[in-house]
């Protein structure tokens, strides 16, 4: 879904059929307000473009002082919001919802690429919460981390399960996804290192090394000695993506970037002009 898309549903949902009723009672109808995006706590500011949508759907103005990917301090003004005061009072709560949680994907983001170092890619998942894979793919990157799959449709991941519904074997299913989409990256799932070893054999581009330990990581990556781009995978903490990383893999991939990350501490101070 765009930011278009996504704003005009969480106003939808906040305003229902009859608007903020609080403010038509008690907010005089040609009040005039400024209000400031406040950071409470460190972190990455994501979701900018989302916040301009808010702005421009509900009638206000913004000036913006931050960019996505830049870092926020305590006491930071994200932006400035202005314009008939029942209008930012309309707009707060979706601008907030969404700033917040965006950025604090990014925050987490952050973490991970700096417990890695450089050199090793944070990879985002599908694991994202339905209708804001776009917005939170996108706080990924202003973290510092790269999108994986965006979905179903832009790589072949061979698992287990498919295997066993296809009734074929991984070469032959690998032979099948280069024949028929001879553009697309294959990447196939392997947890122990016979499942590496097959997975080289089909010839695969990526290797998913499925809740392996480190001494197990480090014998993929020496069996591997370049020929597959390998993925760490599985629950991935900051020490155990540090762990990963250091072993030599290409890439760790985390869910939690997406489905656990806290929402950074932003606040909403208004003033009547």
């Amino acid at each position: 879904m765009t930011p278009e898309d996504v704003v005009a549903l969480a106003l939808a949902e906040d305003l229902g059929e009859r608007g903020d009723i609080t403010s038509a009672l008690l907010v005089p109808e040609d009040a005039q307000a400024v209000a400031r995006v406040v950071s409470r706590r460190d972190g990455v500011l994501a979701g900018r473009a989302a916040g301009e949508e808010v702005v421009r759907q509900t009638g206000v103005a913004a000036t913006w002082w931050y960019e996505d990917g830049d870092v926020l301090a305590p006491g930071s003004v994200v932006a400035e919001v202005f314009g008939p005061a029942r209008a930012v009072l309309t707009a707060e709560r979706t601008l907030l919802n969404l700033l917040c949680h965006l950025s604090g994907v990014a925050t987490l983001t952050r973490a991970y690429v700096e417990a890695v170092g450089p050199g090793v890619a944070v990879l985002d998942t599908r694991k994202t919460t339905p209708g804001l894979r776009a917005l939170e793919k996108a706080a990924v990157v202003a973290g510092g981390g790269v999108n994986h799959r965006m979905g179903l449709f832009d790589r072949v991941l061979v698992k287990d399960n498919h295997l066993a519904l296809a009734g074929e074997g991984l070469a032959d299913a690998v032979a099948r996804a280069r024949t028929a989409l001879p553009d697309v990256l294959v990447e196939v799932e392997a947890d122990d290192l016979t499942g590496v070893r097959l997975a080289l054999d089909a010839g695969a581009d990526w290797i998913l090394l499925d809740n392996m330990g480190p001494d197990e990581l480090r014998d993929a990556v020496a069996v591997t000695a370049g020929r597959a781009k390998l993925e760490a995978s599985g629950g991935m903490t900051l020490e155990g993506a540090r762990a990963a990383a250091a072993t030599g893999v290409d890439a760790v991939s985390v869910g939690a970037l997406t489905h656990s990350a806290p929402s950074l501490d932003l606040g909403l101070d208004i003033d009547l002009v």
